[in-house]
């Protein structure tokens, strides 16, 4: 029989901090059994049938499963709408096209998170481009945290010194050091400004956090989300895909944004989709859990390795990211190719820095997954720039995500 050589001291490493984290286990499983019920009974709600899992070509006119399935993703997000749809490539393609579907020319965008995520630059204008929304018209204003928390004198100053249309808030952290924002902060910081202002519409990047907490922003204040579905809510099966969720009114500008003025969500041919996202959907509160417990585990043996991890294993976390600061290139690409080797695809590629679409610097990438860019699959990634940080993120299986874990630590020891 063959078996995967596991460094002894990495193994008994693994084991050894594993043990400590029964009870916090324990409440990421009851979690995940919340979110199953919520998953469950909004599939029954809409009775969902065999012949819902039958896609359309063409122009998608009576996609019946399409339609329900848009339907079971309102409800288990809290949402009045939802638009789900093969078409959105990504969760910039999703937070883009709710983007250009709700801002006009003269209307300003305030970002309270600091500078978004990367790949969202060119769209917003922050990076020059011809296509961005800045280009259009559109103002960009942003506000940095303050102590990795809203900064709530310079918001109510920015709300009341000039009309804002939008307010966006991106949960995760992307490529920063900062700490990402929990549906707590959220409702906090959404009553606070429609106090000031009820008629500002508050949008949301929701990438790696759903499921990982038992609300939504839109059941906490928010009037938009969006995000990918081959992060957390797509279970892994998800092929590609994205949703955008919330108000109807506004889910209806993003369909006519991503289709045509007119037809909106009438129109989207679902192909063999139907049964691969409601699949995804059905088995994401496990994979969330396990992605999440694979992130604990590991921010318990690195730190206990000495590096300076961010969350700590005992910290509420709001999405399924984990960041190791390594300080040093070195055992930045170390890690990331241990991981990499730990893959059930590509396994024997020799990961390597190198420029990405939407990206200033280098990126090094692990990512043997069956869905090419699927980061609820085990993957690991950062930029090479100081602190050579690495963001991991995923794992469908905890099993899966602990031999990683000890393969890559190997690397390090």
């Amino acid at each position: 029989m063959d078996k995967i050589d596991i460094d002894k001291k990495a193994f008994e490493l693994v084991i050894k901090e594993e043990m400590a984290l029964k009870d916090i286990y324990n409440k990421i499983e009851n979690l995940a059994f919340v979110n199953s019920a919520k998953v469950l009974t909004a599939m029954q709600k809409e009775n969902i049938m065999e012949t819902d899992l039958l896609g359309t070509t063409g122009y998608g006119y009576n996609d019946l499963g399409r339609d329900k399935i848009e339907r079971v993703f309102a409800r288990v997000l809290g949402a009045e709408d939802a638009l789900v749809r093969c078409q959105i490539i990504s969760g910039t393609h999703a937070l883009t096209t709710a983007l250009f579907g709700i801002l006009r020319p003269g209307d300003t965008m305030l970002c309270i998170t600091g500078t978004p995520y990367d790949t969202i630059h060119e769209v917003i204008g922050i990076k020059d481009n011809n296509s961005s929304l800045q280009s259009f018209g559109v103002y960009y204003e942003q506000i940095e945290l303050l102590n990795d928390d809203f900064d709530y004198s310079l918001i109510k100053a920015s709300l009341e010194d000039r009309k804002v249309k939008m307010v966006y808030i991106q949960r995760s952290r992307g490529y920063s050091d900062r700490k990402s924002i929990t549906i707590d902060k959220v409702k906090e910081v959404c009553d606070f400004i429609k106090k000031i202002d009820q008629d500002v519409i508050i949008m949301v990047d929701n990438c790696y956090t759903e499921f990982v907490e038992n609300l939504t922003p839109v059941e906490v204040g928010a009037d938009l989300i969006a995000g990918s579905l081959i992060k957390n809510l797509g279970g892994g099966i998800a092929p590609n895909g994205g949703y955008i969720a919330g108000r109807k009114d506004l889910v209806a500008l993003a369909a006519e944004r991503l289709n045509v003025p007119g037809q909106g969500k009438e129109v989207g041919p679902s192909g063999d989709f139907n049964r691969h996202v409601l699949m995804g959907l059905y088995m994401a509160p496990n994979a969330v859990a396990s992605s999440v417990k694979m992130a604990i585990l590991t921010s318990k043996v690195l730190e206990r390795l000495g590096y300076d991890v961010d969350p700590k294993y005992d910290e509420v976390r709001a999405d399924i990211v984990q960041t190791i600061k390594f300080g040093n290139e070195q055992d930045l690409l170390s890690y990331v190719r241990g991981i990499q080797k730990a893959s059930a695809i590509d396994s024997s590629a020799t990961v390597m820095p190198t420029d990405m679409p939407g990206y200033d610097d280098k990126i090094i990438m692990a990512s043997g997954s069956f869905t090419q860019g699927s980061s609820i699959e085990l993957s690991c990634d950062g930029p090479i720039r100081m602190p050579y940080i690495a963001y991991q993120q995923g794992s469908l299986t905890y099993e899966y995500g602990r031999l990683a874990l000890m393969l890559a630590i190997g690397k390090l020891i």
